[in-house]
């Protein structure tokens, strides 16, 4: 499922760490393996675009994988 999402990126101290995306509406989504650098910044406010991995399982398990096609950094309110 390809959805866009507004949020911030958290990193999450599960396991050995994973990066997450946290939703303006609160919905936590685990930013899929081999997402660009550039996104993976703890505090940035981000536009993403990307799919919902229903296929895929994870270590931490905090919320839907989403594999991240392309993203734009906003600026902070």
């Amino acid at each position: 499922m390809s959805i866009k999402v507004k949020g911030t990126i958290e990193r999450k101290n599960i396991g050995p760490g994973t990066w997450a995306l946290v939703s303006d509406e609160g919905e936590t989504y685990e930013i899929y393996q081999g997402a660009p650098a550039d996104l993976l910044k703890a505090g940035q406010k981000v536009k993403v675009k990307g799919q919902v991995r229903d296929d895929v399982m994870t270590m931490a398990m905090i919320g839907p994988v989403l594999e991240v096609k392309s993203f734009e950094a906003i600026a902070s309110d």
